[in-house]
């Protein structure tokens, strides 16, 4: 099913954009399969676009790091908003999102 928030631009390049809440992470769970499958050793996601993002948001950038270390590829997460940066200093996973 293709969603209208989640983007491939190139090469192992993709961006959010819109909402990344609990309405609308169910449906990015499932674009995991386009980045499994680009073949692409590193894959970068690009949240510059994104607006309002709660834990749920969070949530997925960890379930997409599991998948990414699963199946052997490194996941970059870049222009995390201020608000998810919040999220991931009160919860203690800024080690994680180096």
């Amino acid at each position: 099913m293709a969603n209208d928030n989640f983007i491939q631009q190139h090469d192992g390049s993709f961006a959010l954009q819109g909402e990344l809440d609990f309405a609308a992470v169910p449906a990015l769970v499932s674009q995991s399969e386009v980045w499994l499958a680009s073949g692409e050793d590193s894959v970068s996601i690009d949240m510059a676009a994104v607006g309002r993002a709660d834990s749920a948001g969070l949530a997925l950038m960890l379930e997409w790091m599991k998948q990414a270390k699963q199946s052997g590829q490194q996941i970059r997460f870049i222009n995390i908003p201020d608000q998810l940066n919040s999220l991931i200093r009160i919860s203690g996973l800024s080690n994680i999102f180096v």
